[in-house]
């Protein structure tokens, strides 16, 4: 009896710290994978003579320099359309009164409106809960960069010492089982690095849809418009599709609101050509599994880890099939009709029209 209790407090101790730290393992699993999708560009250049470490931090800066620009650039668009919403909201507000004053035949004024809004309850309540939610918007922003800091260092040192990972793994193990670990690795890098391009080209070309829609519609900055599409729709899953069409019908709606009704239309309609047409393709030829698997191992992963699951599924589906496939053994296939979805017509019984025949002839 005081070993089954000493068992039991033993698992419930396990199971409290593996609830505690279950943010730190989803952060480390997601600065595996991020190790793994950049270690051919470190691989490639320590096998030209530069450090490891070097290697790792170069790219790490490439990729922090690439990611502060297109933010500071978006940031100055966004700053430009807020001080041209705000500046053109008066004549919006009289254009919304005057469609109301002719179509109800009311006679609202703008300044009766804006009176009622200033000295309403719903205002004064809001602003109490803005001012009370600034704080945890602050803690939620701090948070957030402490959990990027987090992600980024372990991701680093995974890169870096990617080799000695690598050994002092294989080092309790035996020969036979050290192989095996170095072709999982193996397998994995290339799955991963097969998943993130398949997501570039589908960015790539998402991107491109909606620039020339924008373009179409004179909507400004159409371009760096179209590249937050592509990027924030495919590396960021379950809600990236939303967050990314509503900044262009923010900036569409300044322009037409019949412009914004447009875009999401469109937004709307090319989703729904991409979850099913372009990303099962894609998905099937660069990662090399099945559409319904990857659509399935997508659903799954956001079961289980919710967006970060979403993110790394289709990646980690198909590194454990390679590497089980590896030790699956195949025999061909036998020359059988049934393969190809055909009856054998000597072994087919009567027919449909046959039988009903039979049933009801004389």
């Amino acid at each position: 009896m005081v070993l089954a209790l000493a068992l039991i407090a033993a698992f419930q101790l396990g199971s409290w710290a593996f609830h505690q730290l279950t943010g730190l393992l989803i952060n480390i699993l997601i600065a595996f994978f991020l190790a793994l999708a950049i270690e051919p560009a470190v691989s490639w250049m320590s096998a030209h003579g530069m450090r490891r470490g070097l290697a790792t931090f170069l790219v790490f800066l490439g990729l922090a320099v690439v990611g502060a620009g297109f933010v500071t650039l978006l940031g100055s668009m966004l700053a430009g359309q807020i001080i041209t919403m705000v500046e053109g909201f008066p004549g919006y507000l009289d254009s919304v009164i005057n469609w109301i004053n002719q179509t109800f035949h009311t006679q609202l004024r703008r300044v009766d409106v804006q009176e009622g809004l200033l000295h309403s309850d719903w205002l004064r309540k809001y602003a109490q809960n803005s001012a009370a939610g600034v704080l945890d918007v602050s803690a939620q922003v701090l948070g957030g960069l402490f959990q990027l800091l987090t992600i980024m260092l372990f991701s680093f040192y995974f890169a870096a010492d990617g080799p000695r990972l690598r050994r002092a793994l294989c080092s309790v193990l035996p020969p036979a089982r050290q192989a095996e670990v170095l072709r999982a690795w193996e397998i994995a890098v290339d799955k991963t690095g097969g998943y993130l391009y398949s997501r570039g080209l589908m960015a790539l070309i998402s991107g491109v849809a909606h620039y020339v829609l924008l373009q179409a519609l004179d909507v400004p900055y159409a371009p760096v418009l179209g590249v937050w599409v592509g990027l924030v729709s495919q590396f960021i899953p379950t809600i990236g599709t939303y967050l990314a069409g509503a900044l262009p019908m923010l900036i569409a709606f300044t322009v037409d609101p019949w412009y914004a009704l447009w875009v999401l239309v469109f937004v709307v309609v090319y989703q729904q050509f991409e979850n099913y047409m372009l990303q099962p393709k894609l998905t099937s030829k660069t990662v090399d599994i099945h559409p319904a698997v990857a659509f399935g191992s997508v659903i799954a992963g956001t079961a289980l880890l919710g967006a970060v699951g979403a993110l790394i599924a289709i990646p980690a589906v198909a590194t454990l099939q390679a590497f089980l496939g590896a030790y699956v053994k195949r025999y061909a296939v036998t020359d059988d009709p049934r393969v190809h979805g055909h009856r054998p017509r000597n072994q087919g019984g009567p027919g449909v029209l046959a039988r009903v025949r039979r049933l009801w002839g004389p």
